[in-house]
């Protein structure tokens, strides 16, 4: 009797909590299924865990996300959101050009590294074949800011001379999320394979190095960008690709 009791104010306590504060418990509870999905996908999430680390119940999470998959699906949403609003913060437009695609390959590998879940999610829903975030009515309207950003920072480049090769956007975006998706997706493996530990500081600090090398090589056409980043004008008429 004495537990019963202890339980129902427990619950009570937690119902207050909730009343008082409906937008905390929300995001407590996407917090919780963040670290749920990308712990054990969405298959082998439980919904049990996620109201427990949330403080919360199931009638709770209900109301303020809904089921499984829409919680999961807010998840996803949330984990965009929140990658291209700081991005949004790198002020690419008031850069030079070669600096603000620095910028953005050093925010895209540390992002990653400090964000492993955003990566677990990225493969869970790959292996859904996107089946979740097809669904979404927001993601879509998230990217093409981000877009138009990084096709400025290209445009403002070919004009500054400081790039050869009028890229397009996505492309380029897509490579350099590659760079640091696939090192440390299968850093595991490699690691092995190459028998080094490619998650000492060294080695990240090489991959980095290595990544912003390689992408300004390919936009400015000059070898010197594997030393460091160009901060003249050229003079060479820039090389127009078909996009």
């Amino acid at each position: 009797m004495i537990v019963s009791r202890r339980v129902t104010a427990l619950a009570a306590k937690r119902n207050l909590k909730w009343q008082r504060d409906p937008e905390g418990m929300r995001l407590r509870i996407l917090e919780a299924a963040k670290q749920e999905f990308a712990a054990h996908g969405l298959a082998g999430a439980r919904v049990d865990r996620i109201a427990a680390k949330a403080g919360a119940n199931k009638r709770m999470l209900y109301y303020h996300v809904g089921k499984k998959e829409e919680l999961y699906l807010a998840v996803l949403e949330g984990a965009y959101e929140k990658i291209r609003s700081e991005e949004r913060g790198l002020d690419l437009e008031h850069l030079a050009p070669p600096e603000a695609i620095r910028r953005l390959i050093e925010f895209t590998w540390t992002y990653f590294l400090r964000n492993p879940e955003f990566l677990a999610l990225l493969q869970t829903e790959n292996l859904a074949r996107a089946k979740y975030l097809k669904r979404s009515t927001k993601v879509k309207s998230l990217h093409s800011p981000f877009v138009e950003m990084i096709r400025t920072v290209v445009r403002r480049g070919l004009e500054s001379g400081d790039f050869m090769v009028a890229v397009d956007p996505v492309q380029l975006y897509i490579s350099i999320a590659a760079l640091s998706f696939f090192y440390l997706s299968n850093c595991a493996t490699l690691s092995v394979i190459f028998g080094r530990d490619l998650l000492s500081q060294g080695a990240k600090d090489q991959r980095l190095t290595h990544m912003i090398a390689l992408v300004l090589a390919a936009l400015t056409g000059r070898s010197a960008a594997l030393f460091d980043v160009p901060k003249t004008g050229r003079t060479r008429a820039p090389l127009r690709q078909t996009v």
